[in-house]
């Protein structure tokens, strides 16, 4: 623990943005100046044709990356699932799991159940679980688990606080002292032995992070969910371990993951001005010189959103946020002493995926335009990779099915992604105008339907919510 420490106090510090300026008018401005005198100067239909040669390059770039994933999934992922469980009992530092809800009445009792049911030492571990001004019955629900296991702890945040997922668990961290921070959202369902699947990894003291594997157990409530039980698939077995086995560097993903506790408190906590921490949270590990690790065994179980609108709401938060991820840190990214060049292009590869869609939804309206004859020049046709786009994460999505060991017929679910890409198109473009116009955002939380769990529940009675900031047992 104490090298692990070393090496952040020894890195550049990383400070956390405060609340920079998302606004680009101007950028957006000089995008469209520029593109109007190219053509000018060459004619619209050279500009178009070397629009679409970029873009066939860029398209052609990800097929590559899309392919490599794949090939190291299908060669190595399923030998790592079956990989004999190293390192289980001999490594258990202290560990505070952190859980913030709000409005999480549908699902709390199920989450509740599943931290209870973790295997880990007693004595070395800490279950907080916070209510984050909710106005249903979350808050009188995890009173009531508290009051019959000290175990766990509630604290009550006042509406209003602020910080969204962040400024939750940050003001969890108050109230805790251990060696390692595991978080988990409110409607997911650990396995029992996931928290030493996770811990395992911090032996090293180069780890500053650990990342587990999400699995969507509502597949079935819709055809929605169906498509995203695949997207996830694709995600976690193929795309995050393609990431761990050829560059060593996947991400921390908010949910399912722990961080070493020096480190986090070294980089600030959790940052309170964005809406993807996770992916911050990533960046400032890197850049102190720490590594991120996956472990595809350490699962648990989250829901699916079910609903078109639900998913828009879901995909655009993670598009506003990621987008604005690479606005905050590309630049000390490429400064940074601790990445290669290889890792710097990869993580830089990794920061643009909410942008691909947006690029992909210009290359559509660039395929029609040529159907018009407006652009129609060679040079579109010099690369013809745009198909390539979608064969590549349909290979990772195909790899996901294989390794997965889904039934046969799930495989039809991959044509229910060709509407939620060309959703996502719409999603990510909007999400790329609203933050370049600079339109306030704030961190929205997903809504669940709680119809589907992995456990049994025996839920207590919910008592009247608690006006004491915290309940239950001390760690």
């Amino acid at each position: 623990m104490a090298s692990g420490t070393a090496l952040v106090d020894d890195a550049q510090p990383v400070d956390t943005p405060a609340a920079p300026p998302e606004q680009r008018r101007l950028v957006l401005v000089a995008y469209a100046v520029g593109f109007a005198l190219v053509a000018l100067c060459f004619g619209i239909d050279r500009t178009l044709g070397v629009v679409a040669g970029v873009l066939n390059v860029v398209f052609g770039i990800y097929f590559c990356r899309h392919l490599a994933f794949a090939v190291a999934a299908a060669r190595w992922a399923e030998r790592d699932m079956l990989a004999a469980d190293v390192g289980l009992t001999t490594y258990t530092p202290s560990v505070a799991v952190l859980v913030g809800c709000k409005n999480e009445e549908l699902v709390v009792d199920g989450m509740v159940t599943a931290l209870f049911a973790l295997d880990y030492p007693a004595d070395r571990l800490t279950l907080v679980v916070v209510d984050d001004g909710s106005d249903d019955s979350t808050g009188a629900r995890l009173d009531a688990w508290a009051a019959r296991d000290p175990r766990l702890r509630v604290l009550h945040r006042p509406p209003g606080s602020g910080g969204g997922k962040s400024g939750a668990l940050n003001d969890a961290l108050e109230l805790v002292d251990a060696a390692i921070a595991v978080v988990f959202d409110a409607d997911h369902e650990p396995e029992p032995a996931a928290l030493r699947r996770l811990v395992r990894h911090f032996r090293d003291p180069v780890v500053g992070a650990v990342m587990g594997r999400c699995v969507i157990r509502n597949g079935r409530d819709s055809q929605l969910a169906g498509t995203v039980f695949v997207d996830y698939l694709s995600g976690y077995l193929v795309n995050e371990y393609g990431r761990q086995a050829l560059f060593e560097l996947p991400a921390y993903g908010g949910a399912n993951c722990a961080v070493r506790m020096s480190t986090l408190r070294s980089l600030g906590g959790w940052n309170p001005h964005t809406v993807t921490e996770d992916t911050d949270l990533t960046l400032r590990v890197l850049m102190t010189g720490q590594r991120v690790r996956y472990d595809l065994s350490a699962v648990d179980f989250e829901e699916a959103v079910v609903t078109a609108r639900r998913f828009w709401t879901q995909r655009y938060r993670w598009a506003r946020g990621h987008q604005k991820c690479f606005r905050d840190y590309w630049r000390p990214l490429m400064r940074s002493p601790y990445l290669s060049l290889v890792e710097k292009i990869e993580t830089t590869l990794f920061l643009l995926v909410y942008h691909v869609p947006l690029l992909a939804g210009i290359g559509l309206l660039l395929t029609v335009l040529r159907a018009i004859d407006i652009g129609d020049l060679p040079i579109v046709g010099l690369l013809p990779l745009s198909m390539l786009l979608f064969i590549g994460p349909l290979a990772e999505l195909s790899v996901g099915l294989l390794i997965g060991r889904v039934e046969r017929r799930a495989a039809w679910r991959l044509i229910g992604l060709l509407p939620a890409f060309a959703l996502s198109i719409w999603i990510t473009t909007r999400a790329y105008l609203d933050g370049m116009l600079g339109r306030p955002y704030s961190w929205v939380k997903t809504a669940r339907s709680g119809a589907t769990s992995t456990i049994r529940m025996d839920a207590p009675a919910p008592l009247a919510v608690s006006t004491a900031t915290t309940r239950g047992g001390a760690s």
